[in-house]
């Protein structure tokens, strides 16, 4: 059972209470993007697991008509494996699902094969595959204009992860000022497909803003438990996404949300001292 503190960042454990908080945020305005938690396999019977529980999952948002889509990452569907057993297991789950399926972007090393998977999906399905990018890699700037005339949809997130300084920015606030440069050239030259992966306020503003200016669709994104009520005020205006992560695997990624920002460690401190 997860504990009330970790359950505040993870929707449970099965796929029920999964889309059941899906079905919650909907009535409230909010989409859902789901992830079953798992990564880093080096079982091709793991990958292919999980792979099945994706489709088993999109097939139960299209029975609840449910207002969602999932999230795959792929060293949890194969990579780290082989390149074929990733590529299968994708096929398998973007040719199934019967919605909108993500495809994260994980560490540095796995940028390639990521981008090559996911435009070739997306070429195939007219759009019906997203992935991310991240601001803190010197290379995003060449990665957003490869996919400026790609069907299907381009998160841009900060980056959760820790590349090498020579591939990388690590002061915050040349990140920021990358992201707004990443974010304001992919409104100017996206047609559309443009989601804004940030919780950072000023973030959401200036894409607010853009959209004042050219137009352009976009989407917001942002994890559950964070920032949830400006989730539902967002929501009146805007699209709005919540990621959901859950399943057996959540304390890991419980403690990574713990570690990443100090507000939620003091969230996590105030459950454990209030009644």
């Amino acid at each position: 059972m997860i504990p009330p503190i970790a359950n505040n960042f993870v929707a449970g454990e099965t796929e029920a209470e999964a889309l059941d908080h899906v079905e919650e945020l909907n009535e409230r305005g909010v989409k859902g993007i789901l992830n079953l938690l798992g990564e880093h396999y080096d079982d091709r019977a793991d990958a292919d697991a999980d792979a099945d529980a994706y489709i088993d999952l999109a097939d139960g948002l299209a029975r609840r008509d449910l207002d969602g889509c999932i999230s795959v990452k792929p060293s949890q569907i194969g990579l780290e494996v082989s390149d074929i057993a990733f590529e299968e297991n994708l096929a398998r789950i973007v040719e199934a699902a019967d919605c909108f399926v993500w495809v994260d972007m994980e560490d540095h090393d796995t940028v390639d094969r990521t981008l090559d998977a996911f435009e070739r999906h997306a070429r195939e399905t007219d759009g019906n595959v997203g992935v991310c990018v991240q601001a803190n890699l010197k290379r995003t700037g060449d990665t957003l204009e490869r996919l400026a005339d790609c069907p299907g949809k381009v998160r841009l997130v900060k980056g959760a992860y820790d590349p090498p300084a020579e591939i990388a920015y690590k002061e915050k606030s040349k990140v920021d000022e990358m992201y707004r440069e990443y974010l304001t050239y992919m409104f100017e030259e996206f047609d559309d497909g443009i989601a804004v992966g940030s919780h950072d306020p000023a973030m959401v503003e200036f894409a607010q803003e853009l959209y004042e200016d050219h137009g352009t669709p976009f989407e917001i994104q942002m994890l559950t438990g964070v920032r949830e009520s400006a989730q539902f005020e967002l929501a009146d205006e805007y699209e709005v996404y919540q990621y959901i992560p859950y399943g057996s695997k959540w304390f890991s990624y419980f403690y990574r949300r713990i570690r990443e920002r100090k507000a939620n460690a003091l969230f996590a401190l105030r459950a454990i001292v209030s009644p």
